[in-house]
Protein backbone atom coordinates (compact mmCIF):
# COMPACT_ATOMS: atom_id res chain seq x y z
CA UNK A 1 0.00 0.00 0.00
CA UNK A 2 3.22 2.08 1.11
CA UNK A 3 3.81 2.18 -2.53
CA UNK A 4 0.81 3.35 -4.38
CA UNK A 5 0.72 6.38 -1.68
CA UNK A 6 3.02 9.14 -3.11
CA UNK A 7 1.16 8.56 -6.79
CA UNK A 8 -1.63 9.07 -5.51
CA UNK A 9 -1.12 12.34 -3.27
CA UNK A 10 0.67 13.61 -6.60
CA UNK A 11 -2.07 12.39 -8.41
CA UNK A 12 -4.50 14.01 -6.04
CA UNK A 13 -2.19 17.32 -6.14
CA UNK A 14 -2.39 17.61 -10.12
CA UNK A 15 -5.89 17.39 -9.83
CA UNK A 16 -6.57 20.22 -7.40
CA UNK A 17 -4.13 22.21 -9.43
CA UNK A 18 -5.92 21.28 -12.49
CA UNK A 19 -9.32 22.81 -11.01
CA UNK A 20 -7.39 25.56 -9.53
CA UNK A 21 -6.58 27.27 -13.18
CA UNK A 22 -9.71 27.03 -14.20
CA UNK A 23 -11.35 28.81 -11.61
CA UNK A 24 -8.78 31.46 -11.98
CA UNK A 25 -6.46 33.73 -9.46
CA UNK A 26 -9.53 35.03 -7.59
CA UNK A 27 -10.41 31.84 -6.07
CA UNK A 28 -7.67 31.75 -3.80
CA UNK A 29 -8.17 35.37 -2.62
CA UNK A 30 -7.47 35.40 1.10
CA UNK A 31 -9.45 38.55 2.27
CA UNK A 32 -12.69 36.56 1.10
CA UNK A 33 -14.52 32.93 2.25
CA UNK A 34 -13.44 30.05 0.65
CA UNK A 35 -15.20 29.47 -2.83
CA UNK A 36 -15.53 26.06 -4.07
CA UNK A 37 -16.24 26.82 -8.01
CA UNK A 38 -15.45 25.81 -11.39
CA UNK A 39 -15.41 27.57 -14.55
CA UNK A 40 -17.88 26.79 -16.79
CA UNK A 41 -16.38 27.79 -20.44
CA UNK A 42 -12.30 27.59 -20.48
CA UNK A 43 -10.99 30.69 -21.48
CA UNK A 44 -8.46 31.34 -24.66
CA UNK A 45 -4.79 31.71 -24.53
CA UNK A 46 -5.20 35.25 -24.77
CA UNK A 47 -7.92 35.59 -22.15
CA UNK A 48 -5.46 33.78 -19.23
CA UNK A 49 -3.94 36.65 -17.01
CA UNK A 50 -0.11 36.36 -16.79
CA UNK A 51 -1.28 36.20 -12.71
CA UNK A 52 -2.90 32.72 -13.20
CA UNK A 53 0.52 31.32 -14.67
CA UNK A 54 2.63 32.53 -12.36
CA UNK A 55 0.16 30.70 -9.82
CA UNK A 56 0.60 27.44 -11.64
CA UNK A 57 4.37 27.99 -11.41
CA UNK A 58 4.08 28.48 -8.07
CA UNK A 59 1.74 25.60 -7.08
CA UNK A 60 3.99 23.47 -9.59
CA UNK A 61 6.76 24.37 -7.07
CA UNK A 62 4.33 23.84 -3.71
CA UNK A 63 3.07 20.44 -5.41
CA UNK A 64 6.86 19.21 -5.84
CA UNK A 65 8.04 20.59 -2.27
CA UNK A 66 4.92 18.49 -0.80
CA UNK A 67 6.10 15.38 -2.35
CA UNK A 68 9.80 15.97 -0.63
CA UNK A 69 8.28 16.26 2.30
CA UNK A 70 6.00 12.81 1.76
CA UNK A 71 8.97 10.98 0.95
CA UNK A 72 11.02 12.76 4.30
CA UNK A 73 8.20 11.58 6.30
CA UNK A 74 8.91 8.26 5.00
CA UNK A 75 12.41 7.79 5.32
CA UNK A 76 11.78 9.19 9.06
CA UNK A 77 9.22 6.32 9.68
CA UNK A 78 11.60 3.34 8.34
CA UNK A 79 14.64 4.82 10.40
CA UNK A 80 12.51 4.85 13.43
CA UNK A 81 11.73 1.39 12.90
CA UNK A 82 14.58 0.04 12.53
CA UNK A 83 16.03 2.11 15.91
CA UNK A 84 12.61 0.30 17.63
CA UNK A 85 13.75 -3.32 15.91
CA UNK A 86 17.41 -2.81 17.50
CA UNK A 87 16.20 -2.15 20.83
CA UNK A 88 13.56 -4.89 20.97
CA UNK A 89 17.10 -7.18 19.60
CA UNK A 90 18.61 -5.55 22.81
CA UNK A 91 15.90 -6.44 25.35
CA UNK A 92 16.62 -9.95 23.93
CA UNK A 93 19.90 -10.25 24.02
CA UNK A 94 19.89 -9.07 27.64
CA UNK A 95 17.07 -11.44 28.29
CA UNK A 96 19.41 -14.32 26.77
CA UNK A 97 22.14 -13.10 29.27
CA UNK A 98 20.37 -13.22 31.97
CA UNK A 99 18.90 -16.85 31.87
CA UNK A 100 22.60 -18.01 30.64
CA UNK A 101 23.53 -16.25 34.15
CA UNK A 102 21.00 -18.26 36.15
CA UNK A 103 21.90 -21.29 34.74
CA UNK A 104 25.38 -21.01 35.61
CA UNK A 105 24.18 -20.25 39.14
CA UNK A 106 22.15 -23.72 39.31
CA UNK A 107 25.06 -25.47 37.71
CA UNK A 108 27.48 -24.12 40.14
CA UNK A 109 25.38 -25.16 43.03
CA UNK A 110 24.57 -28.76 42.04
CA UNK A 111 28.77 -29.19 41.59
CA UNK A 112 28.98 -27.94 45.29
CA UNK A 113 26.21 -30.58 46.33
CA UNK A 114 28.55 -33.01 44.71
CA UNK A 115 31.59 -32.23 45.95
CA UNK A 116 30.02 -32.07 49.92
CA UNK A 117 28.38 -35.70 48.95
CA UNK A 118 32.19 -36.86 47.59
CA UNK A 119 33.30 -35.07 51.09
CA UNK A 120 31.07 -37.07 52.95
CA UNK A 121 31.40 -40.63 51.16
CA UNK A 122 35.46 -40.45 51.89
CA UNK A 123 34.63 -39.46 55.49
CA UNK A 124 32.69 -42.64 55.94
CA UNK A 125 35.19 -44.51 54.07
CA UNK A 126 37.57 -43.48 56.70
CA UNK A 127 35.43 -43.93 59.21
CA UNK A 128 34.96 -47.37 58.37
CA UNK A 129 39.06 -48.05 57.55
CA UNK A 130 39.28 -46.55 61.46
CA UNK A 131 36.59 -49.13 62.88
CA UNK A 132 38.38 -51.89 60.90
CA UNK A 133 41.81 -50.81 62.65
CA UNK A 134 39.96 -51.11 65.84
CA UNK A 135 38.54 -53.61 65.97
CA UNK A 136 41.43 -55.72 64.99
CA UNK A 137 43.33 -54.24 67.82
CA UNK A 138 40.92 -55.18 70.08
CA UNK A 139 41.07 -58.78 68.96
CA UNK A 140 44.67 -58.21 68.76
CA UNK A 141 44.73 -56.92 72.88
CA UNK A 142 42.16 -59.75 73.81
CA UNK A 143 44.43 -62.89 72.78
CA UNK A 144 47.31 -60.95 73.74
CA UNK A 145 45.55 -59.94 77.05
CA UNK A 146 42.06 -61.65 78.81
CA UNK A 147 42.51 -59.31 81.34
CA UNK A 148 41.60 -56.35 79.57
CA UNK A 149 38.76 -58.76 78.00
CA UNK A 150 36.20 -56.17 79.95
CA UNK A 151 37.80 -52.89 79.04
CA UNK A 152 37.79 -53.81 75.38
CA UNK A 153 34.20 -54.94 75.34
CA UNK A 154 33.47 -51.42 77.19
CA UNK A 155 35.53 -49.67 74.76
CA UNK A 156 33.51 -51.64 72.29
CA UNK A 157 30.39 -50.57 73.41
CA UNK A 158 31.45 -47.24 73.21
CA UNK A 159 32.54 -47.51 69.54
CA UNK A 160 28.67 -49.12 69.00
CA UNK A 161 27.48 -46.25 70.85
CA UNK A 162 29.32 -43.98 68.72
CA UNK A 163 28.89 -45.72 65.28
CA UNK A 164 24.79 -45.24 65.92
CA UNK A 165 25.44 -41.51 66.84
CA UNK A 166 27.61 -41.22 63.69
CA UNK A 167 24.94 -42.99 62.24
CA UNK A 168 21.97 -41.22 63.17
CA UNK A 169 24.08 -37.32 62.56
CA UNK A 170 24.61 -38.60 59.10
CA UNK A 171 20.68 -39.33 58.21
CA UNK A 172 19.58 -36.56 59.80
CA UNK A 173 22.37 -34.84 57.82
CA UNK A 174 21.43 -36.42 54.56
CA UNK A 175 17.89 -35.57 55.19
CA UNK A 176 18.95 -31.70 55.75
CA UNK A 177 20.59 -31.65 52.26
CA UNK A 178 17.50 -33.73 50.82
CA UNK A 179 14.90 -30.71 51.64
CA UNK A 180 17.36 -28.13 50.90
CA UNK A 181 17.93 -29.38 47.22
CA UNK A 182 13.90 -29.76 47.28
CA UNK A 183 13.61 -26.52 48.46
CA UNK A 184 15.93 -25.31 45.72
CA UNK A 185 14.79 -26.95 43.09
CA UNK A 186 11.05 -25.81 43.91
CA UNK A 187 12.39 -21.90 44.19
CA UNK A 188 14.11 -22.70 40.87
CA UNK A 189 11.45 -23.53 39.10
CA UNK A 190 9.33 -20.83 40.56
CA UNK A 191 11.13 -18.87 39.37
CA UNK A 192 11.53 -20.54 35.88
CA UNK A 193 7.61 -20.43 35.25
CA UNK A 194 7.82 -16.18 36.81
CA UNK A 195 10.08 -15.66 33.97
CA UNK A 196 8.46 -17.74 31.41
CA UNK A 197 4.99 -15.89 32.55
CA UNK A 198 6.94 -12.36 32.67
CA UNK A 199 8.47 -13.15 29.25
CA UNK A 200 5.07 -13.76 27.44
CA UNK A 201 3.11 -11.12 29.16
CA UNK A 202 6.07 -8.78 28.01
CA UNK A 203 5.77 -10.48 24.22
CA UNK A 204 1.74 -9.74 24.09
CA UNK A 205 2.08 -6.20 25.16
CA UNK A 206 4.28 -5.45 22.57
CA UNK A 207 2.39 -6.96 20.55
CA UNK A 208 -0.58 -4.92 21.57
CA UNK A 209 1.48 -2.00 20.78
CA UNK A 210 2.70 -2.72 17.73
CA UNK A 211 -0.74 -3.50 16.41
CA UNK A 212 -2.02 -0.21 17.81
CA UNK A 213 0.86 1.56 16.08
CA UNK A 214 -0.11 0.18 12.66
CA UNK A 215 -3.71 0.91 12.86
CA UNK A 216 -2.87 4.61 14.03
CA UNK A 217 -0.90 5.13 10.73
CA UNK A 218 -3.34 3.28 8.63
CA UNK A 219 -6.10 5.68 9.74
CA UNK A 220 -4.22 8.12 9.18
CA UNK A 221 -2.96 7.45 5.92
CA UNK A 222 -7.42 6.31 5.06
CA UNK A 223 -8.20 10.11 6.51
CA UNK A 224 -6.18 11.93 4.40
CA UNK A 225 -6.96 9.90 1.12
CA UNK A 226 -11.27 10.97 2.67
CA UNK A 227 -10.24 14.68 2.63
CA UNK A 228 -8.43 14.50 -0.82
CA UNK A 229 -11.71 12.41 -1.96
CA UNK A 230 -14.20 15.13 -0.55
CA UNK A 231 -12.23 18.10 -1.93
CA UNK A 232 -12.52 16.94 -5.80
CA UNK A 233 -16.02 16.00 -4.95
CA UNK A 234 -16.96 19.32 -3.66
CA UNK A 235 -15.56 20.85 -6.50
CA UNK A 236 -17.00 18.67 -9.00
CA UNK A 237 -20.75 19.83 -7.50
CA UNK A 238 -19.62 23.57 -7.12
CA UNK A 239 -18.86 22.85 -10.99
CA UNK A 240 -22.77 20.84 -11.65
CA UNK A 241 -23.86 24.04 -10.18
CA UNK A 242 -22.22 26.52 -12.09
CA UNK A 243 -23.59 24.89 -15.25
CA UNK A 244 -27.09 25.17 -13.67
CA UNK A 245 -26.65 28.43 -12.84
CA UNK A 246 -28.96 30.88 -14.40
CA UNK A 247 -26.15 34.49 -14.56
CA UNK A 248 -27.57 38.13 -14.84
CA UNK A 249 -25.20 41.02 -14.80
CA UNK A 250 -26.39 42.29 -11.60
CA UNK A 251 -24.92 38.84 -9.68
CA UNK A 252 -21.21 40.46 -10.57
CA UNK A 253 -18.94 40.25 -7.49
CA UNK A 254 -22.07 38.54 -5.30
CA UNK A 255 -22.49 35.35 -3.61
CA UNK A 256 -24.52 33.06 -1.59
CA UNK A 257 -23.87 30.60 1.11
CA UNK A 258 -26.04 27.33 0.66
CA UNK A 259 -26.59 24.29 2.52
CA UNK A 260 -27.43 20.99 0.75
CA UNK A 261 -27.92 17.90 1.71
CA UNK A 262 -27.68 14.88 -0.35
CA UNK A 263 -29.20 11.04 -0.33
CA UNK A 264 -26.45 8.24 -1.01
CA UNK A 265 -27.22 8.31 -4.88
CA UNK A 266 -26.28 12.15 -4.92
CA UNK A 267 -30.27 13.15 -5.43
CA UNK A 268 -30.68 16.34 -3.47
CA UNK A 269 -32.88 16.27 -0.80
CA UNK A 270 -32.83 19.26 0.50
CA UNK A 271 -31.16 23.00 -0.19
CA UNK A 272 -31.34 26.24 2.10
CA UNK A 273 -29.71 29.71 2.06
CA UNK A 274 -26.80 30.50 4.55
CA UNK A 275 -26.66 34.15 3.73
CA UNK A 276 -25.43 36.39 1.49
CA UNK A 277 -27.00 38.28 -1.60
CA UNK A 278 -30.71 37.12 -1.62
CA UNK A 279 -31.39 37.34 -5.59
CA UNK A 280 -27.92 35.26 -6.28
CA UNK A 281 -29.28 32.81 -3.61
CA UNK A 282 -32.36 32.63 -4.91
CA UNK A 283 -31.07 31.33 -8.32
CA UNK A 284 -28.12 29.20 -6.69
CA UNK A 285 -31.04 27.67 -4.65
CA UNK A 286 -32.93 27.55 -8.45
CA UNK A 287 -29.62 26.09 -10.21
CA UNK A 288 -29.48 23.23 -7.69
CA UNK A 289 -32.66 21.90 -7.56
CA UNK A 290 -32.51 21.61 -11.51
CA UNK A 291 -29.57 19.79 -11.55
CA UNK A 292 -31.67 17.09 -9.04
CA UNK A 293 -28.82 14.62 -8.90
CA UNK A 294 -25.25 15.97 -7.91
CA UNK A 295 -21.59 13.44 -8.00
CA UNK A 296 -21.39 11.62 -4.66
CA UNK A 297 -18.67 9.17 -4.25
CA UNK A 298 -19.01 5.52 -3.69
CA UNK A 299 -16.77 5.47 -0.61
CA UNK A 300 -18.92 5.37 2.49
CA UNK A 301 -16.39 7.59 4.06
CA UNK A 302 -16.09 10.17 1.41
CA UNK A 303 -20.29 10.33 0.82
CA UNK A 304 -20.37 10.60 5.27
CA UNK A 305 -18.40 13.96 4.74
CA UNK A 306 -20.15 15.20 1.49
CA UNK A 307 -24.14 14.16 2.69
CA UNK A 308 -24.60 17.02 4.59
CA UNK A 309 -22.05 20.47 3.19
CA UNK A 310 -22.09 24.04 2.73
CA UNK A 311 -20.92 25.72 -0.37
CA UNK A 312 -19.88 29.70 -1.42
CA UNK A 313 -21.90 30.18 -4.79
CA UNK A 314 -20.16 33.12 -6.62
CA UNK A 315 -21.61 33.41 -10.28
CA UNK A 316 -18.68 33.48 -12.96
CA UNK A 317 -18.80 35.28 -15.96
Amino acid sequence: MQQFKIPLLISAALHVLMIAVLVGANYFRPSTPEVITVSLNTPSNEDIPQKAVDAVAVDQKQVQQRIEELRKQEEDKKRAEQKRIRELEKRAELAKRQRQEEANRIKKLEQQRKAKEEERKKAEAEAKKAREIERKERDKAKKAQLEKEKAEKAAKAAAEKRRKEEEAALKAEQERKRKEAEAKRKEAEAKRKAEEARQKALQEQMLQEQMAAEQAVRAKARRQQVLSEVDKYRALISQRIQQNLLLDESFRGKECRLNIKLAFNGLVTSVNSLGGDRQVCEAAVRAVRRADTLPVSKDRDVFEELKNINLTVKPEF
